[in-house]
């Protein structure tokens, strides 16, 4: 889950790594560092602590160089320190290396390389890669690597640099992302897109197994055997604008207010309202295969696991496919029962979750058709699906997802009516009904971000509290689930999310003034059963915060509201989630918290 950046160009390169690591920080922030070379000389910053630590350090110490590479640390192997900071050298300090992963036999390594006579400085595996390059260097960087990378096991993808073999930048891909970018006489090699975005939209996303060679003769890519392969590139339409705050305190916040768009431009080329049909060309060569399946089984971590679980009441309600929903991360060792007849919808923003792919690789040849609903063009998950439905997010730079849950889960609305009606289950004229309020709902959200100062004023009135409960039941039992999630990730105040029904088997007891709740609760097939549960808090002396468009019926029953418009019972999560993610914003502003980057959580879990 660490950033790495690498440039070969005119450019200054310190310029370039410095804020392209500004932007990749959000992969982890532990500690950063810098490595620059300038003729046969290696120029090093490393800093623990985050980017304008090192930006600091630079301005009191400057360097230069001619071509470098850059890293941002989420700590694996070894504390946070600026001995364990990356970039990380061998023996003679000719060799530098960044990496992001987990080298698993690197004791074993480490071991063997010692008794070769190797000197370590550090308590990371990184610094493993940088000595087997240096055991299997003889003048060329990019076969040493080639040597080095068939004696490591785990998932890793690293970029290094060497005088010995000079204005050359090598990177190896085993697992996660590694990103070439392609601009006009300069290469870049990155971690993601968004920090080459400022230079150029042209980029090659690398496969696994693969090594790239980034040089000022051009560009040459590799198999770990070896071999030559040839790459294209694919030119991205999103733009440098999409990674700026543009005007907003946090990027977590400019990416809320983004969601009514975001939901827009998903919605925008799939509703055909005059047929009640829904236009998913990407869906139409497996037709048939997709109208026949048995059961839908959808895999995915955190907040894309809670918009699976959305997802679950669409598909059974509007397209009569039973389904059921699985985190990625235990799914992965079950004894899986699983059929040639059963649809894999895989949810992941970056495409790179480590514990997903796993999961979905764990099935090749046992399942069904494999959909990725995924947020990055080129991606793992993207090239191991058969199908893909890509959000229409844009890249989102908050630690915390808000936006692509709203893309997740207007993509898998789209999902539920196209397969309706491809199974014929759906009528159209429920369709239709159902399409029209699709299209209302960016308006209505809106509304709700434009009327926003009843959420912080409840945010400020209940900042000091520690501990929050999240009750929903139906479709917005999920929808508690990441309001809980969402207070947790940023505020580090505990919070449960829990069924409405579950209330009575236990987090009952937990019940008094000192723990606030908020309940979804919008007029809907469950409204009296939750307006129950609300009833048993209320006799317990509890706190209830409503999230309701039927405030009348509740007026007496709860102590505030956050009032939302009403729309199709199946819709709610869209206006549900918003005051939400406000709430928890507001709270951990309120407190200082570090919004956009907060502890110990990187944005992409590209390792187990």
């Amino acid at each position: 889950m660490c950033g790495i950046i690498g440039y070969l160009g005119p450019k200054s390169p310190v310029n370039v790594l410095l804020e392209g690591l500004k932007k990749l920080e959000y992969r982890g922030y532990d500690s950063a560092g810098l490595a620059v070379v300038k003729g046969k000389e290696i120029y090093l910053c490393r800093v623990k602590g985050k980017i304008k630590d090192l930006e600091a350090n630079l301005r009191a110490n400057p360097i230069d160089g001619h071509y470098g590479l850059g890293h941002t640390r989420w700590a694996t192997h070894g504390r946070p320190s600026e001995i364990n900071a990356h970039p990380h050298r061998d023996c003679e300090g000719n060799i530098v290396v960044v990496h992001n992963g987990i080298i698993e036999n690197y004791l074993s390594l480490k071991e063997r390389l010692i008794k070769n006579g190797h000197v370590f400085k550090t308590e990371t595996d990184t610094e493993v890669i940088a000595h087997l390059i240096e055991e299997n260097f003889s003048g060329s960087l990019e076969e040493a690597v080639i040597c080095a990378v068939q004696s490591m096991e785990g998932s890793f993808a690293f970029a290094c640099l060497s005088p010995l073999d000079p204005e050359k930048i090598v990177g190896a891909r085993s697992g996660p992302p590694l990103i070439v970018g392609i601009g006009e006489e300069e290469y870049f090699l990155a971690s993601d897109v968004i920090p080459i975005l400022d230079h150029t939209r042209r980029v090659v996303f690398m496969a696994d197994q693969e090594i790239a060679i980034l040089s000022r003769d051009g560009l040459k890519f590799f198999d770990f055997s070896g071999q030559p392969i040839s790459k294209v590139s694919t030119e991205l339409n999103w733009s440098p604008l999409m990674v700026e705050k543009r005007g907003f305190k946090h990027f977590m916040l400019k990416e809320i207010y983004e969601q009514p768009q975001v939901v827009r431009e998903t919605l925008s080329e799939a509703l055909s309202l005059d047929f009640g049909e829904v236009n998913l060309p990407e869906l139409e060569a497996a037709k048939d295969r997709l109208k026949e399946c048995r059961q839908a089984v959808i895999i995915a971590c955190g907040t894309s696991y809670h918009a699976g679980l959305i997802g679950q009441i669409m598909l059974e309600s509007l397209a009569a496919l039973p389904t059921r929903v699985e985190y990625a991360s235990e799914f992965r060792y079950r004894d899986i029962l699983i059929s040639p007849e059963d649809l894999i919808i895989a949810i992941s923003q970056s495409g790179e979750t480590a514990d997903t792919l796993a999961a979905i690789r764990g099935l090749k040849g046992k399942s069904g058709p494999l959909l990725a609903i995924c947020n990055v063009p080129g991606s793992s998950l993207v090239r191991e699906a058969e199908l893909t439905l890509l959000t229409q997010a844009g890249p989102e730079v908050g630690v915390a997802a808000t936006k692509t849950f709203s893309a997740q889960i207007a993509t898998l609305t789209l999902l539920a009516l196209w397969l309706g009606r491809a199974r014929g289950g759906l009528e159209k004229e429920k369709a239709i009904e159902i399409m029209l309020e699709l299209q209302r709902i960016p308006h209505r959200m809106e509304q709700i971000l434009n009327n926003k100062e009843r959420v912080e004023n409840l945010a400020y009135r209940f900042s000091s509290y520690s501990h929050f409960l999240y009750l929903g039941r139906w479709i917005s039992y999920p929808v508690a689930l990441e309001g809980a999630l969402k207070l947790k990730e940023i505020s580090y105040i505990h919070a449960e999310g829990y069924a409405g029904g579950e209330m009575k088997h236990g987090p009952i007891a937990l019940i008094d003034e000192k723990m606030p709740t908020l309940a979804v609760i919008p007029k809907d097939r469950v409204f009296e059963k939750m307006l129950s549960n609300i009833n048993e808090i209320k006799a317990r002396d509890g706190i209830v915060i409503a999230l309701t468009d039927n405030q009348a019926e509740l007026e007496n029953h709860v102590d505030y509201f956050l009032p939302i418009p009403s729309t199709h019972p199946l819709l709610s999560p869209f206006l549900t989630v918003l005051p939400l993610q406000l709430f928890a914003y507001t709270i951990a502003y309120r407190l200082g918290a570090d919004v956009d980057q907060p502890r110990n959580l990187a944005k992409s879990v590209t390792v187990e």
